[in-house]
């Protein structure tokens, strides 16, 4: 055998290939690694044939090493995140799922030992309304509201209350322009419903849902039609202001806020929290742009893994000084959040007659509901409406 032919059986050949399978398993296969391998197609002259086929090869080779190497992550996170209770991903999952378990710790006792018991139940389910919201036709436009589209005198112009509002404006053009401030003011009748019927699968279930839609609306880019920074040139802040700065900085936060308490005025207090985080859009903007302008373009954004995958995210240097500069803003408006629910909850709960929670505590989620719960998820997989992409 003329061992000119034979690729793999030449020490160079050898070497290059080692090194590329080194890099990839480093994640580095970027422009280095292509340089070794149009390095190889140049020095040894294959034909376009055979070039083919050693490409087709190689990258099998990097693929299925990849693969494994997803696998094994894979298994790794699934086993932090039950030891936490949280999935680090994305005022993302990991903003909502913190901000529902801290607002358990604020309620009363006659509440806190049903809502400790089923903790990681509030948690998990915080995020589902984010996971349903291409697959349910108005779902999206109960986490936001663009404040901005109706003009100057925002606070005179929409009503408090739903019935108002439509009267005024028509119900298409609210759910247009974001309907989060009414809809909190629905889920909160619906969670005293539960409450009184002693439902412990709704209190649940809509103790989840209402705290994420609390959270969304103190996050100010859910209180405008910029929310991405798409019309200032800032695309991505969405996800940089309430997902990458909490991952990165949440365990600083002091998130004491105190006791729950009754709230007399829900559809006002509703209305305080998109309008005290409308006030705070301005720096969120402003601050980026600054920041931006004077930062080397090549070190705003980094790679880091996420399940497997080499995903581009603001680099921490960039995060650290635009983190700085709106001066603990986050960590306050994750703080009114927490208060604002566990208050939404008591205040649910007083209104029900103060139902007897320890009755509950034996409580268990059938079978037949975990399984329920299971189908409905994995219909929200289909992608049948659009809906705002934040991040």
């Amino acid at each position: 055998m003329r061992r000119s032919n034979c690729y793999f059986g030449n020490p160079l050949l050898r070497l290059i290939l080692f090194f590329c399978i080194i890099l990839h398993k480093y994640l580095i296969f970027n422009y280095l690694q292509q340089f070794f391998i149009i390095s190889f197609l140049i020095t040894f002259n294959l034909s376009m044939k055979k070039s083919t086929l050693f490409l087709v090869l190689l990258l099998s080779n990097l693929n299925s090493t990849n693969s494994f190497s997803t696998s094994k992550n894979e298994l790794s996170k699934k086993i932090a995140n039950q030891n936490s209770n949280i999935q680090p991903t994305h005022w993302g999952f990991f903003a909502h799922q913190q901000i529902n378990r801290l607002a358990i710790f604020m309620l009363p006792a006659e509440m806190m030992p049903f809502y400790k018991k089923h903790l990681r139940y509030v948690m998990e389910h915080s995020v589902d309304p984010d996971q349903r919201r291409y697959a349910l036709k108005n779902e999206a436009p109960r986490h936001f509201i663009d404040l901005d589209s109706y003009g100057d005198s925002v606070s005179y112009k929409l009503p408090i209350f739903w019935n108002e509002a439509v009267e005024k404006f028509t119900e298409d053009t609210l759910m247009k322009h974001g309907i989060v401030p009414w809809h909190i003011q629905l889920m909160k009748f619906q969670l005293t419903k539960a409450f009184k019927e002693n439902d412990a699968t709704r209190i649940l279930k809509l103790s989840a849902e209402i705290g994420h839609y609390i959270a969304d609306a103190n996050v100010p880019l859910h209180t405008t039609s910029n929310y991405n920074g798409q019309k200032t040139n800032q695309i991505g802040i969405h996800g940089f202001w309430e997902s990458r700065l909490p991952e990165l900085y949440a365990k600083e936060y002091d998130f004491f806020v105190g006791s729950a308490e009754y709230e007399r005025f829900v559809g006002k207090r509703a209305w305080e929290a998109v309008k005290n985080a409308h006030l705070a859009l301005d720096s969120v903007l402003v601050f980026e742009q600054k920041l931006n302008a004077n930062f080397n373009e090549t070190k705003k954004y980094s790679i880091e893994e996420r399940n497997g995958q080499n995903i581009k995210v603001y680099a921490k240097d960039y995060s650290k000084k635009y983190h700085q500069s709106l001066d603990n803003q986050v960590e306050r408006q994750m703080k009114r959040a927490i208060k604002m629910i566990g208050d939404i909850w008591f205040t649910s709960w007083v209104d029900a007659g103060q139902t007897d929670l320890a009755a509950l505590l034996s409580f268990k989620l059938s079978e037949k509901q975990k399984k329920e719960d299971e189908i409905e998820e994995k219909s929200w997989l289909q992608k049948l409406f659009k809906a705002r992409e934040e991040n």
